[in-house]
């Protein structure tokens, strides 16, 4: 008997101990986002892009995608599949890019690309869905991620850089916006309070 509680009181320790991994899994997905939608909005040179590549695989794919993982031992069912969803994104993204998209036929590469982004838009539709079961932020994260995906679907199928544009300036947005949440939620744990507010929804 007594064994079983000791072994109880070490379990419910151990959750409670584990942090909030929200703030990690915004923070990768927003400087990753932000990088790439520059190039997207073009507002730097095309030649520079592959400087994502290594945020893509690290920070925005691996940090996210453990993000997570924690989620789940944290029993959040949305933050699970989101941050490992997006880490996984970003991590193809990057073997996408370098493994396969230069031995793509030239005439019809653009189809490939335009499928993978129309994939995780469907993804990101019904993800902005639930989100407004979360907070206000959260929910503008993926109302703007969404119509990002959107955009740069759309250029991509139709070869339109203008379109493909917009797209990349919603992309900064959307970052700028899970970076706030991130904010929010390390400042509000660190200081034990809501310091910066990120207006939950009633359920």
């Amino acid at each position: 008997m007594s064994t079983d509680v000791e072994v109880t009181e070490v379990s419910v320790s151990s959750v409670k101990a584990t942090a909030d991994p929200a703030p990690l899994g915004l923070a990768a997905f927003a400087m990753t986002t932000f990088v790439l939608s520059v190039f997207n909005a073009h507002l730097l040179p095309a030649g520079l892009v592959l400087v994502v590549l290594p945020l893509a695989l690290f920070y925005g794919g691996l940090g996210q995608f453990l993000a997570g993982m924690w989620e789940f031992k944290r029993a959040n069912t949305f933050g699970a599949l989101a941050f490992t969803s997006y880490g996984a994104f970003w991590m193809a993204f990057a073997a996408y890019v370098h493994f396969i998209a230069g031995s793509l036929p030239p005439a019809t590469a653009y189809q490939a690309t335009g499928i993978f982004l129309l994939a995780w838009t469907i993804f990101s539709a019904y993800m902005m869905i639930a989100s407004f079961g979360t907070n206000g932020v959260i929910a503008a994260v993926f109302v703007v991620l969404t119509l990002t995906f959107l955009f740069l679907t759309i250029g991509t199928f139709a070869t339109s850089t203008s379109i493909s544009e917009i797209g990349g300036y919603l992309g900064i947005v959307t970052a700028i916006l899970a970076w706030y949440g991130s904010f929010a939620g390390v400042t509000n744990a660190t200081f034990g309070k809501t310091m910066v507010p990120t207006f939950p929804f009633k359920r």
